[in-house]
């Protein structure tokens, strides 16, 4: 895939949001919430099922023009993962925390973001494991703790998990996109 190539705005936008941009206004039921956590505990397996056969070369290539490497992209997903999980947990144990958000784009120029995708994927499967077995023992009430984002504002915990459930399928879709779009 050129970088370069003319695409349209709105080709580039479904190339950056294959499935849509997160609704936070969408009904969360305790159907919607068992779904989300069942996502989160199959992305793992499914995003290692999309690279594996992916060489260095194909995993350095962008998913779309100006934007990260598939390479990066598995990356951001243990980085941005890992802060949801704590997040998580800081509002288990903490009234309302105010988290700190970071520079994902900075995060992915990182030297770790361009090592070998493996670690990110060992990573993502321990991670999702503990994720989910805290999620699956939350009760009702819990669901309902927050934690206070300064830029997005307060979000409870359940909305959390429906967040970072569409955050899997939203960067796995892109790199099955992308290796649909080369026939790989």
């Amino acid at each position: 895939m050129n970088t370069t190539e003319n695409i349209s705005s709105e080709e580039l936008e479904k190339l950056r949001y294959p499935i849509g941009k997160y609704d936070r206004s969408q009904p969360l039921t305790e159907n919607s919430l068992r779904q989300a956590i069942d996502s989160i505990a199959e992305m793992p397996g499914e995003l290692r099922a999309a690279v594996v056969t992916l060489s260095d070369e194909q995993l350095d290539m962008p998913y779309r023009p100006g934007g990260w490497s598939l390479r990066q992209t598995i990356h951001h997903l243990a980085d941005s993962h890992m802060n949801a999980y704590i997040r998580m947990k800081l509002a288990l144990t903490e009234e309302n925390p105010t988290i700190k958000p970071y520079e994902e784009a900075r995060w992915a120029e990182l030297p770790d973001a361009q090592g070998d995708v493996e670690i990110s994927l060992d990573l993502l499967d321990a991670l999702h494991q503990r994720w989910v077995l805290l999620m699956d023992n939350l009760t009702l009430e819990q669901w309902k703790r927050t934690f206070n984002h300064p830029e997005s504002g307060t979000t409870p915990l359940d909305m959390a998990a429906h967040l970072y459930a569409w955050h899997g399928k939203h960067h796995l879709t892109q790199v099955v996109n992308m290796r649909a779009k080369m026939e790989w």
